[in-house]
């Protein structure tokens, strides 16, 4: 951290270099949805309520982990597993119904085989991370049958930058955990040549908390247990215990830029150690046997992940006959983690190396603009030691799409896909099994010179078990499960309806989205009343399920407001409800969730408020305790020294407080919520250096 700091204070010299040059314009515009296939559009001219962070929405709302990162977006909650590994649920799915990508490719980890598993993707370098949804997702894949989260790290450029050289340094530190966070980027252009190259640090100790760590509800359950006053743990004195994390990531990339061409190589290295919170609850009884503190804190369990990926991306504009562009994709990654049962005692080791290509192309069929492709994916994993609750497994899939789209001047569109694929999962004592998958999709819109916007869209997706759905069959300390796959299980098949209606003018927009989704063959993990390894032994299941929900959201804008201010208001609620065709209601689903906030920048000086209530989960899936809900309020303040003479337009320092009333919060969608609440009050200060 102290390089990156020091990065930070060299800022300024650096800057010189480009300050004779003339800033450019603020501009004001819709995002343009780059994961979307097809021509470019804007996430307005969309029927799927689609959002994307740029570089300053990811500054402001920057966790450790990228579903923490995402969690305040519309539709998005987190896994929630302490500071080091927490993953985005769109809609209440997540897991293997959620698709990460870095760059348009998988990111190649195995992040969705466990909440544990921390995601090979972080905000803390990216340019820009996009949340898509519906028809357009799912050319992507079955595992996007719940959507696609995008981060875009920028390392191969595509158009040749403006200035000659320029860059971005960062650092901010955090009370709650006694943290430091930061990166640098620089890019340097000779001729057609650009270079890019980028580093970032964080080093967050273990976390403050609020109240005790066990729930009301747990402790009163193991007290009834019990049959005498239930002691509390050790780590329930207002520190999380064993919930640090630490991570490095450094990237280059080399990108040749023509009048209609471009190709570019990256190289990307990601290390990450963090604990695994909540472990000392599981194992309280063994802790007693201990005779000192310092012995228990040899035992506490942690991972430490590397990640090395290799990216090459190259694009041409044709322009002859039917074809209008032409794409090509390709991602190789080297991935492993070690979960430590102490210092130096290597426990289970998860590899996964991994190949994943796409060939996409822009054409214009008649009145029709859209793209073709083919997607292949090659990976493997292996689990060594004695929580290896898989077996050596190989995946392999071919997957076609096609995606059409087309807008009349009365402001009438449609959209609509297919994609076919196969997979195949090769195991080591199982055998082989395959899959032949089948998505499409078709969806109307209609826009109108008032301002309206009503869409519909209907999807029928298609998604293959995982390896761990088919095959595991091992205990998961991580989770307190002896895990057990089926290899008999069949694919998960899945039709959405949703709609939407928005308005909007220059100062002001409104808008819902209603959807229902209706699964066959739902794959979850129910408990099943027995034991192994004095462990309870959860299996993978299938029935039928029923997701409904929606987003509704509104923004207004007001220049030269009160106190000379311009003011921002904006507020989003929403809410998913999950059952199964028995009934009983599908475990970690995220409650109602209202978010609401205000700013109001006076030019080098804004301030802002933003206040978040969940409801209660009661409805919480077999086996689980209801969870009650929450209400936080964070403040922020941002300082723009670009004015004075400091930084490229942009440079600013800020100023935060999160979770300003010291709030118990426990997400309904994480394993621990029981044991683990998250964060208590956080003072958040730092600066953001644009050169």
């Amino acid at each position: 951290m102290k390089y990156l700091l020091l990065a930070v204070a060299a800022a300024p010299l650096l800057s010189g270099i480009a300050s004779a040059e003339t800033e450019d314009a603020v501009k004001r515009e819709a995002p343009v949805i780059v994961t979307l296939p097809g021509p470019q559009r804007s996430a307005g001219e969309l029927v799927s309520n689609v959002g994307a962070l740029d570089r300053n929405a990811i500054v402001a709302n920057l966790s450790a982990t990228l579903g923490d990162t995402l969690d305040s977006q519309p539709g998005v909650a987190s896994t929630a597993f302490g500071q080091g590994a927490s993953r985005p649920i769109l809609r209440g799915l997540g897991a293997e119904r959620v698709q990460v990508l870095t760059n348009g490719i998988g990111v190649i980890d195995v992040s969705a085989a466990s909440p544990d598993h921390q995601v090979a993707a972080d905000g803390i370098d990216a340019q820009k991370v996009e949340i898509l949804r519906g028809p357009a997702a799912l050319v992507y894949g079955g595992q996007a049958i719940g959507g696609v989260v995008n981060v875009i790290d920028g390392l191969i450029v595509e158009d040749l930058p403006q200035r000659p050289f320029s860059g971005e340094a960062y650092a901010a530190s955090n009370s709650v955990n006694d943290g430091t966070e930061g990166g640098v980027r620089v890019q340097a252009v000779t001729g057609p040549l650009v270079l890019t190259l980028t580093a970032s640090q964080r080093n967050f100790d273990d976390y403050d908390f609020p109240g005790m760590a066990e729930s009301d509800r747990l402790h009163a359950l193991e007290e009834a247990g019990e049959g005498e006053e239930h002691e509390e743990e050790a780590h329930a004195s207002g520190t999380m215990e064993n919930s640090f994390v630490d991570t490095n990531t450094y990237a280059g990339g080399l990108s040749w830029i023509g009048e209609n061409a471009f190709i570019g190589v990256a190289v990307r290295r990601a290390e990450s150690q963090y604990g695994l919170p909540g472990s000392s609850h599981d194992h309280e009884h063994e802790e007693e046997e201990h005779d000192g503190a310092e012995e228990h804190e040899e035992d506490l369990p942690f991972i430490d992940m590397e990640q090395t990926r290799y990216d090459l991306r190259g694009g041409i504009s044709v322009n002859r006959g039917f074809l209008t562009d032409l794409t090509v994709s390709a991602s190789k990654v080297d991935y492993t983690h070690t979960e430590f049962e102490g210092p130096g005692e290597p426990g289970t080791v998860f590899e996964s190396d991994g190949f994943e290509g796409r060939i996409e192309a822009g054409h214009v069929l008649g009145p029709l603009e859209g793209e073709f492709g083919i997607q292949y994916a090659d990976t493997s994993l292996d689990a060594i030691g004695d929580e290896a609750f898989i077996t050596p497994t190989d995946t392999t899939s071919v997957g076609v799409f096609l995606y059409e789209t087309k807008d009349w001047d009365n402001g009438f569109g449609i959209e609509g896909g297919i994609r076919a694929e196969q997979v195949d999962l090769d195991n080591r004592d199982n055998g082989s099994v395959s899959f032949d998958l089948f998505s499409a999709s078709a969806g109307v819109h209609r826009h109108w010179a008032s301002g309206w916007f009503v869409g519909a869209q209907a999807s029928w997706a298609e998604r293959a078990p995982n390896s761990s759905e088919l095959f595991a069959d091992g205990p998961h300390l991580a989770t307190v499960q002896y895990e057990v796959g089926d290899v008999t299980l069949g694919k998960e098949r899945g039709l959405n309806l949703e709609g939407t209606a928005r308005w909007e003018n220059e100062t002001m927009s409104v808008g819902v989205n209603l959807f229902v989704t209706d699964f066959a063959d739902f794959i979850y993990l129910t408990p099943t009343g027995a034991e192994l390894d004095d462990l309870p032994v959860f299996a993978f299941s299938q029935q039928d399920a029923q997701f409904t929900g929606g987003e509704a959201f509104a923004e207004y804008q007001l220049l030269g407001g009160p106190l000379k201010a311009d003011w921002k208001f904006d507020a989003g609620l929403d809410f998913v409800s999950a059952e199964f065709d028995d009934g009983s209601d599908v475990p970690y689903i995220p409650p109602v969730t209202l978010n609401a906030g205000a700013e109001a920048d006076w030019g080098a000086l804004a301030l802002g408020a933003k206040l978040t209530w969940a409801g209660d989960q009661d409805s919480p899936g077999t086996g689980l305790l209801e969870t009650d809900g929450y209400v936080t309020a964070d403040l922020h303040a941002n300082f723009d020294i670009a004015r004075y003479g400091f930084g490229r337009q942009g440079t600013k320092l800020f100023l935060e407080a999160r979770n300003v009333t010291d709030e118990e919060v426990r997400p309904a969608t994480s394993v621990l919520k029981d044991i683990v609440p998250l964060p208590g009050r956080n003072i958040r200060a730092g600066i953001r250096f644009l050169f």
